[in-house]
């Protein structure tokens, strides 16, 4: 049984015995109704769940522990977003005005684009609801909820679709949800909301593919511009948002390149920047193997220069020890308990720290412009300890060549030995060290957190082949004998 159906069970039965206020139809309808419009905007299991138990907290003795425990953590708090305080001993219709308030900021503040999701979904289905009473009963309806003021419910339904019209805009969802608004309060939107937001079209066909990374391809577009072509799954909002953080970079000391438009390329969005005369350090590599060390002092320096900067927690940058939680937990988790309990002592025993980490440094997201780096790909920048960025480069270098040289040299552009020189260069310029001890030291713990990355990846797969289930049994072992190993990720 999956989570979804796992879900639909639980809500059932949790619900059972509720009723629809006005219709007096099952209760459950609604929140799978909310599921289905979750749907049409994402495949994501986790918010799909969380249509369907969002009303669990808010409306019955379920409980936020109970779903974590159950569903996971995501999804707690995406059912979070949508639970209201309840404020008992106060009449209902006395908070509304306050517990809406407060709602609206959770949705403000969130960085998850499945909270928006959800939001947008639980209120399509509320205003379909309330826009069919309304054609049948007129302004009657206002008189059995707990807020009877008209204009109150508009500010409320008016100003989710303000904080969610930039991420999802496009989506039917959001065209429908206002087509009823309007309906209900005429002339709040303009009626061009409704309709499919026209972007700058652009095509990549025939472009020159320069850079390949987990959120997508980087193409130059002409000698002025490149373009980086999110995939499909990224929203507007991811687009924007990765934008803005490379703006917080940049200020931050950080050499990057600023995107100036949002362009449409197809059915996906794609961020434009000028990069005149210039390539990446991945495609210099390949003009010429023969140099990749000067390159690799280049990448070391600039590593240095980010993991120089400190920042605090109002520039809120997450701290990147979490990500490699995630992967202990989707991976080991799932094959060992005690040995993923020994690997997070160890991920947790890193000093905090408030220095920048890029999260997808390598060749490929660097472009070199009269000699000078400039980084690109802003939406892992986080905190943390640098052992976390030389695990990527590590990852990126080595790991995904162990088995198969061309993966990386289909990634990079140049061959699996020059990826290794180049790994093992980096490190002595970034160390500043020729110690083969220090270098050998460092590189094991390295190594002990791509392993731990790599089999949280193979988990990934739907259906890991045989051949999955023998490479991680490979990597298990030697996560096993490093973790006996390791007092300390540190260096």
């Amino acid at each position: 049984m999956n989570k979804i159906e796992e879900s639909i069970i639980y809500a059932t039965i949790m619900h059972q015995g509720k009723v629809r206020k006005f219709s007096g139809t099952p209760y459950i309808l609604h929140p799978l109704e909310v599921a289905q419009i979750i749907s049409t905007m994402t495949d994501d299991e986790d918010v799909i769940t969380a249509g369907i138990l969002h009303d669990i907290v808010e409306d019955t003795d379920g409980t936020l522990g109970e779903i974590k425990k159950r569903f996971g953590e995501r999804v707690a708090q995406l059912v979070d977003s949508e639970s209201e305080n309840k404020y008992p001993g106060e009449k209902r219709s006395d908070t509304w005005k306050r517990r809406k308030g407060e709602s609206l900021l959770v949705l403000k503040n969130s960085q998850d684009i499945g909270v928006k999701i959800l939001w947008l979904a639980d209120k399509l289905a509320n205003i379909r609801s309330l826009a069919g009473l309304y054609s049948e009963e007129g302004e009657k309806i206002w008189r059995g909820l707990n807020q009877s003021d008209p204009n109150e419910h508009l500010w409320y339904y008016r100003s989710v679709a303000e904080i969610v019209e930039l991420s999802l805009n496009r989506t039917g969802a959001f065209k429908e949800y206002i087509k009823h608004i309007n309906f209900i309060w005429p002339g709040t939107f303009d009626r061009e909301k409704a309709r499919y937001r026209k972007y700058r079209e652009v095509s990549t066909e025939g472009c020159k593919r320069i850079g390949r990374g987990a959120k997508g391809d980087v193409f130059r577009y002409d000698d002025e511009l490149v373009i980086k072509v999110f995939n499909e799954n990224n929203t507007y909002h991811d687009v924007e948002e990765e934008i803005q953080k490379s703006r917080r970079a940049f200020v931050l000391g950080i050499p990057t390149a600023i995107s100036f438009g949002i362009v449409s390329v197809g059915k996906q969005y794609g961020a434009m920047y000028e990069l005149i005369d210039s390539d990446t350090v991945s495609a210099c590599i390949a003009r010429d193997p023969g140099q990749v060390e000067s390159y690799a002092k280049i990448m070391a320096e600039l590593a240095r220069t980010i993991h120089g900067i400190t920042v605090t927690e109002d520039d809120g940058f997450p701290s990147v020890s979490e990500r490699l939680k995630n992967y202990v937990t989707g991976g080991i988790g799932k094959e060992d308990e005690k040995l993923a309990g020994r690997c997070l002592k160890l991920i947790d025993a890193l000093s905090g720290s408030d220095n920048l980490v890029h999260g997808d440094f390598h060749t490929g997201n660097v472009f070199l412009q009269n000699g000078e780096p400039l980084l690109i790909d802003m939406d892992r920048l986080s905190t943390g300890h640098p052992i976390a960025e030389i695990s990527d480069l590590y990852y990126f270098y080595v790991i995904l060549g162990e088995n198969d040289p061309s993966v990386i040299e289909d990634f990079m552009g140049f061959s699996y030995e020059c990826a290794r020189t180049f790994f093992k260069s980096f490190l002595k310029f970034y160390l500043d060290t020729e110690d083969e001890g220090i270098l050998g030291d460092v590189t094991q713990k390295a190594s002990f957190l791509c392993y731990i990355r790599i089999v949280n990846k193979i988990h990934k797969k739907n259906e890991p082949s045989k051949e999955d289930r023998e490479q991680i049994q490979q990597y298990m072992e030697k996560i096993r004998d490093l973790a006996g190993r390791l007092d300390t990720l540190e260096f």
